[in-house]
């Protein structure tokens, strides 16, 4: 199973701000429950942008107003007789912190701070930056529409806050009882995955700038340029050094194995092997056996953990498992012997 603590330092990867001197205490603090992880996290993330001023957005309101502002709305005051009073309705644009991603925050917070798992000193420091956002409406969290939220220059700061959001919303919420919510205790496994894969990436680009790091693009090796129809192929991880790739395909599943049971036997999973084999032989387009593949998944519970290489026509694909109940540091060791084994 998973340590809560190995979850801050994925994240620490996947959103390098938190490496920031301002968010390095978490490290040192105990964490039972994910929901206590991210209430911490999301606490000090959201003091430090009250430091740096809650982000605003101009607003459309209407108003009947006895100074005239913005663009008079004269049907809508002959409507409502507005003229009686000596006031006009008008149209105009308020710059507030009202804003969506603020309206996100507050319903999080206020998600956490109801929630069991949550220690009471984080749900303090969470009441006390909601202080805050007392001009900020309250939205329910099934309501929030994650597609509305668009980034931009005046609001980056809010990216690893947003995304906090999300893996509490959605990978934690299940219910509301009494007043107060019951959360899973850990993040699902669609959320994980997606952290998973993010983490390995953003680790072998900070500890290995000498490697090429990309989720890269599979170009198709058919013979005739011909390639209508055909899907794209898009790697989790690609790994280049000196001529040599290494392409890693990273699995969160909650069972690495598939079960066959009129054979009583436990392989692979199917579709996993043949896509890291298209990778691999796609990529190797000189057919020189400098391409390999790994399919890298995370431990689970299961007895039989896979560690096993495979040589097919000529390239290397292997089948690897990433312990992510150990301590990191073995957890880094690992990583790192996949990419000493492209240097050697």
């Amino acid at each position: 199973m998973i340590k809560v603590r190995n979850i801050y330092y994925m994240l620490s990867y996947a959103f390098r701000i938190l490496s920031e001197e301002k968010y390095q205490d978490v490290e040192t603090e105990e964490f039972e429950y994910a929901a206590d992880l991210f209430a911490s996290i999301l606490g000090k993330g959201i003091s430090n942008q009250i430091k740096r001023s809650l982000g605003k957005n101009y607003i459309e309101k209407t108003d009947n107003l006895s100074s005239p502002h913005g663009k008079l709305d004269i049907s809508n005051s002959i409507k409502v007789r507005t003229m009686l009073t000596k006031k006009l309705s008008c149209v105009y644009d308020s710059y507030e912190e009202n804003t969506y991603m603020n309206q996100v925050l507050k319903a999080t917070s206020f998600l956490l701070i109801k929630a069991q798992d949550v220690k009471i000193d984080r749900k303090r420091a969470l009441k006390k930056v909601m202080l805050y956002f007392e001009n900020v409406d309250f939205i329910q969290p099934r309501s929030i529409v994650w597609s509305n939220i668009q980034y931009s220059r005046n609001n980056s700061t809010y990216k690893m806050l947003m995304n906090i959001c999300y893996l509490v919303i959605n990978g934690l919420l299940i219910s509301e009882e009494e007043g107060s919510y019951r959360m899973f205790r850990y993040v699902d496994d669609r959320q994980m995955h997606n952290l998973y894969e993010k983490f390995i990436l953003e680790y072998y680009k900070k500890h290995y700038p000498e490697f090429r790091v990309t989720a890269a693009q599979i170009d198709w090796n058919v013979d005739n340029g011909f390639i209508e129809l055909l899907p794209a192929m898009k790697s989790d991880i690609t790994l280049e050094y000196k001529g040599k790739t290494i392409i890693i395909d990273a699995k969160y599943y909650s069972r690495m194995l598939q079960y066959n049971q009129m054979f009583n036997s436990r392989t692979v999973h199917s579709n996993n092997m043949y896509q890291i084999f298209t990778y691999v032989k796609n990529k190797d387009t000189k057919a020189n056996g400098l391409v390999s593949g790994i399919l890298l998944y995370a431990k689970t519970d299961e007895e039989i953990a896979p560690d096993q290489e495979y040589l097919m026509s000529g390239n290397k694909i292997s089948v690897k498992t990433l312990d992510l109940g150990a301590e990191f540091k073995e957890i880094a060791g690992q990583l790192n012997t996949i990419a000493e084994e492209l240097k050697g």
